[in-house]
């Protein structure tokens, strides 16, 4: 089975993260969305909250599997038996940073490749860092988000 792992906070989720994945299932039999703990990020939302979410947005699509993860991705991959990890990029910027994280990902463990897939044009600028500004200022973020997200910001703000 050829199982690709997305990870990230995905706090919140946007249309970008929708897109790749979309985009990226032809390719795989099983893509796992791992919503990783990072240490130096302050979550806006719960893990509940955001596994939630996504298990929603792919409820009719039975190669996505959501889950939650701690520690180094690569253990994760290997634990989930995942020869992939799927990455998508807005910009150079982003480009080089995730050729530094794949090369060192790479030494960690050989068996894994990274894929990376750019982003629509379309989508280039939406950030999730930025998304959450927005919501901490009571603005409207649905035209960045899946429309669960959306739905409901509305009923907490």
């Amino acid at each position: 089975m050829k199982t690709a792992v997305f990870p990230g906070s995905f706090d919140p989720f946007t249309i970008g993260h929708e897109d790749i994945i979309r985009r990226a299932l032809p390719l795989f039999d099983q893509l796992i969305v791992a919503i990783g703990y990072n240490s130096s990020k302050k979550n806006m939302f719960d893990y509940e909250v955001r596994l939630k979410w996504i298990k929603e947005i792919f409820s009719n699509e039975k190669k996505v599997v959501v889950k939650t993860y701690e520690g180094l991705t690569v253990d994760f991959c290997v634990e989930q038996k995942a020869k992939y990890i799927l990455r998508g990029v807005r910009s150079s910027v982003d480009f080089e940073f995730e050729k530094a994280i794949g090369q060192m990902n790479m030494g960690l463990q050989p068996t894994l490749e990274t894929l990376i897939l750019i982003s629509r044009p379309e989508h280039s600028h939406i950030n999730s860092t930025i998304i959450r500004d927005i919501i901490l200022h009571k603005g409207d973020v649905s035209a960045y988000v899946p429309k669960v997200i959306s739905d409901y910001l509305k009923g907490i703000l």
